[in-house]
Parts: structure tokens; C-alpha cells; sequence
């Protein structure tokens, strides 16, 4: 059921898409919960779930300074 979740940051992965970090979102909700696809009457909350860390993960990577980090401009 689980795969690892890749590091999503500097300098070890260069591009990260929103589809990236969703993808990593769900895998994190699904091994919490223990649920691949939850039953219809949990949906809503796991895909709220899966949103919430959705925007967290962004936050957290737009917000993580990397020492040593080229810059890209």
C-alpha cells in the first residue's frame, strides 16, 4: 500500500509540479487513515484531508529556505 513519499524540495527535486505535491498529499492521507479509497460515507473527509495537506505542503515548500541553493532568476 505504501510508496515512499519523494522529497519534494531543492536540490533534490528541481521541478515540482502541484500534481507532485497532491500526489505526495494523498500517499500521506492514505497511510494515516490505513484507507487506499475510503468508503463513500468517508470521502469527504479524507479528500478534505488530502487538500489540507495539499496547502500545507505548498506553504511549507515555498516557505523552506536551502542553504547553499542556487538562485534561480
Amino acid at each position: 500500500m505504501c510508496r515512499s513519499i519523494k522529497t519534494l524540495r531543492p536540490p533534490a527535486a528541481e521541478e515540482v509540479t502541484d500534481e507532485d505535491i497532491r500526489a505526495a498529499a494523498l500517499q500521506y492521507v492514505r497511510k494515516v487513515s490505513g484507507f487506499r479509497r475510503p468508503a463513500a460515507h468517508n470521502q469527504a473527509v479524507f479528500d478534505r484531508a488530502v487538500d489540507e495537506v495539499t496547502r500545507a505542503t505548498t506553504a511549507l515548500l515555498a516557505g523552506l529556505e536551502v542553504r547553499g541553493a542556487r538562485s534561480r532568476t
